[in-house]
């Protein structure tokens, strides 16, 4: 074992290590990161599921906290697996993301994706757009949602290194886009929430990836709207492989008769291509 946490150990043999990132509010308990880790690793692939800053258990030894564009952390993580733990990289890395993860992952292959023997990722239910996402998370019939996200997301970025003007602003946020707009926003150095949104969306990144990369997004998700999905040229960039089916909801996709969710399964399919 190496000093990585949350790390199904190599197998004998010669498979990429797969990193895999959770969603908004999720950490490396999450229920699709369990089901994917041990999916993966039953294939053979040693497994990692990495925390984004601040997320879940790793609350405690962290400062600051995660956000949609937060793709230097998956770099700086990255740069540290490599060095500190070159048995696991040896034979190349695949990354899987879901949700709010894939958005930072594919803005991060954008960035910096060749600097690293990333063979192939796969992108699931990302917000591409992230001021349509936002909106569509506030409408009536998602109230419920609305609520019980917000709620976890200030749970997620009550540190102790917050400011009291911070604390403040995040706890009388009413709303995702008054959070996002009043106190993540600013923390993070953007001018309100459309100008975080526009900067980190991973929209505008989907050319410049350079890493063969599986993008997988159901139309009927609740949350996350495909009209971005559905309008991208994606004959611009040979990369990219879209799989946009009709139903599946937001990183659900599960189907009669298999225990393993359909799009892990697709991801798997993809990472053995390459």
């Amino acid at each position: 074992m190496t000093g990585w946490p949350h790390c199904f150990p190599p197998s004998p043999g010669t498979k990429p290590l797969v990193i895999l990132l959770h969603g908004l509010t999720g950490c490396e308990t999450s229920m699709n990161m369990v089901r994917a880790a041990l999916h993966h690793h039953g294939l053979g692939h040693p497994v990692l599921r990495l925390n984004l800053r601040g997320a879940g258990p790793s609350r405690a030894t962290c400062r600051g906290d995660y956000h949609a564009g937060c793709s230097r952390d998956l770099a700086d993580a990255l740069t540290s697996l490599v060095e500190t733990a070159p048995e696991l990289t040896a034979n190349g890395i695949f990354i899987s993301a879901v949700s709010l993860g894939a958005n930072v992952m594919i803005k991060f292959l954008a960035e910096r994706g060749s600097e690293f023997p990333i063979r192939a990722a796969a992108s699931i239910s990302a917000p591409i757009d992230l001021a349509a996402s936002s909106r569509s998370v506030m409408r009536r019939r998602n109230a419920l949602y609305h609520r019980w996200l917000l709620i976890r997301m200030k749970a997620d970025c009550g540190g102790s290194d917050l400011k009291p003007a911070e604390r403040t602003a995040m706890q009388q946020a009413r709303t995702v886009f008054e959070f996002d707009d009043r106190f993540l926003a600013p923390r993070h150095g953007f001018d309100g929430a459309m100008h975080y949104y526009t900067e980190c969306a991973a929209g505008r990144f989907l050319d410049a990836v350079r890493v063969p990369t599986l993008v997988v997004h159901a139309q009927n998700d609740p949350w996350i709207p495909a009209g971005p999905y559905l309008a991208h040229d994606w004959s611009r960039n040979s990369c990219l492989t879209p799989l946009l089916p009709r139903t599946g909801g937001h990183v659900g996709f599960h189907d009669a008769g298999h225990d393993v969710s359909w799009h892990d399964r697709c991801a798997a399919d993809f990472f053995a291509a390459h």
